[in-house]
């Protein structure tokens, strides 16, 4: 049976320390799935989510991606209702900071309750670790240039964006 695991997030806008996981997370299951969910703490996205699904899709194939990697959206409904319609068991999960795990762990924890799905928890590369999509925004936003952090057509989108 195929071990198939969900990566999700908001992605606004996917980044190279996205695109780390998002690999290594190809690497250690058979079929991975990248969600872009809706976050409602996050009420203001930069792009919505077809541009989001098309951003990560032309990122993945920029950097050479896997291609046991499938990209989609879920905007309604528990994302376990998603692993269940998908045969996936595992969530994969970047965490940055002993923030992030402290804010995943609750999750994970009502994930494996309510549907038997375990959460995985990857670090990035040392030299993204302090990268997140809203300081992207942020210093795209204001000018600054993002290149060393983002694939190339995500950075083409920021900059049409900031004009």
């Amino acid at each position: 049976m195929a071990q198939i695991a969900v990566v999700p997030g908001s992605f606004d806008p996917v980044t190279l320390g996205h695109l780390d996981v998002i690999g290594r997370a190809a690497r250690l299951f058979d079929e991975v799935h990248v969600l872009v969910v809706h976050n409602p703490e996050k009420p203001s996205a930069m792009f919505d989510a077809v541009d989001r699904v098309r951003l990560i899709e032309d990122s993945l194939a920029e950097v050479g991606a896997p291609a046991n990697i499938r990209v989609g959206e879920w905007t309604a409904g528990l994302l376990v209702d998603y692993c269940r319609q998908v045969g996936a068991t595992v969530l994969v999960k970047g965490v940055r900071s002993g923030e992030d795990v402290a804010y995943e762990t609750p999750m994970a924890i009502m994930n494996r309750h309510l549907a038997d799905v375990e959460t995985v928890f990857l670090l990035p590369e040392a030299s993204r670790a302090h990268v997140s999509s809203s300081l992207i925004r942020q210093v795209s936003t204001l000018g600054g240039d993002v290149s060393p952090y983002v694939p190339a057509v995500v950075d083409a989108a920021l900059r049409t964006r900031s004009r």
